[in-house]
């Protein structure tokens, strides 16, 4: 059966919701054949290729939206969270310059900044786009953004400055969302992601499973995904945050989350499909398996919560039998050699405590 579904997947025809959900229940003894078959889709449009990406937190905390699953919202500050009282500093330009050259040196394809905020305030705006110039000016490596809802000149902005992707995740199903948060609709954040496709740049949305989401609800978002053609799905794997309404939440189970990224391949196969947030923890020493499905990564951390370091995935990767996809569109062997104390140890992530 999954050997067919990579069939239909490889020749353009859309799965049916059914056997999107066949694959959510793939038995356990049947998860390398499912695997192979999604890396099957993969290896055509993908190769043996993985991306590595680096995230920058721009600005830290103090974000009035109240994203049940975030700690930087301050409508849930507490133990555990960070979110700091009254305004968060905005990083300056020469700093998110130094963290992309910080993330050129790891060989990523694609660094992301990143703030914690409804929509980029014309200040904040300024900083990004004179952060995209030089970065642009000095290296290749392709930028994204994050910064929340937009209107159509801040996208068309943005565009101009270099930005090449921005990322403005769905999360989950529309009919799900209010549950999760109760800021901003759902819908606010398609009309997003609209204005990205019409200033063109790349879309980057994807969602978090694990919100308490029913399996429609996994199946909406990926279905949804498709229909907005959107360039890139980042599956994120949810870990709870202290102090935070979803903190109670249990981890997603390690197989469920290999077979959820199954299913998003073939929902969405020539797509760009990173295994994002709560990789490692959720994984474990089931993180190789992922890069079947998917074929790029987070490296270096997340925004508030460590990860692994690019040493550990150029060791995964090279270990794996894959290959590193430059900005460039070069490929060039994983190197966890000349990772090694790349960052320093002020700036080393390490996995969060449970």
């Amino acid at each position: 059966m999954w050997s067919a579904l990579a069939d239909k997947a490889l020749a353009g025809t859309l799965l049916s919701r059914d056997e999107a959900r066949a694959v959510l229940h793939a038995p356990a003894d049947e998860l390398l054949t499912l695997l192979d078959a999604a890396f099957r889709v993969r290896r055509a449009h993908w190769g043996r290729r993985v991306s590595l990406h680096v995230l920058d937190n721009a600005k830290v905390g103090a974000c009035p939206e109240d994203c049940g699953f975030c700690s930087q919202s301050s409508k849930h500050a507490g133990e555990g969270t960070a979110s700091p009282s009254g305004e968060a500093p905005m990083k300056t330009v020469d700093d998110l310059v130094e963290g992309a050259r910080r993330a050129h040196a790891t060989r990523a394809k694609r660094y992301c900044m990143v703030t914690a905020t409804r929509g980029p305030s014309q200040r904040d705006l300024d900083t990004i786009c004179a952060a995209a110039e030089r970065i642009k000016g000095e290296m290749d490596i392709e930028l994204c953004a994050s910064l929340g809802i937009l209107t159509a000149a801040k996208a068309q902005r943005l565009a101009a400055a270099g930005v090449d992707r921005f990322n403005h995740n769905l999360e989950t199903s529309e009919r799900h969302y209010a549950q999760i948060v109760s800021t901003h609709t759902w819908r606010d954040r398609v009309d997003t992601v609209r204005l990205e496709q019409q200033a063109g740049m790349d879309t980057c949305v994807g969602g978090i499973v694990g919100l308490g989401e029913s399996e429609d609800d996994l199946l909406d978002l990926a279905f949804t995904l498709r229909d907005l053609d959107v360039d890139s799905v980042p599956v994120n794997f949810l870990d709870a945050r202290p102090g935070t309404p979803l903190a109670h939440y249990p981890q997603v189970e390690a197989g469920y989350a290999l077979r959820a990224l199954c299913m998003f391949r073939f929902v969405h196969p020539r797509t760009d499909l990173r295994v994002a947030g709560g990789r490692e923890l959720t994984l474990r020493a089931l993180q190789a398996m992922a890069l079947f499905p998917a074929n790029s990564i987070f490296t270096q951390g997340y925004l508030t919560t460590g990860g692994a370091t690019p040493e550990a995935d150029h060791q995964m990767i090279r270990d794996a039998g894959f290959e590193l996809e430059l900005a460039s569109g070069e490929a060039e062997p994983a190197n966890p050699e000349a990772m090694k104390n790349l960052l320093g140890p002020a700036r080393r992530p390490s996995l969060p405590m449970a």
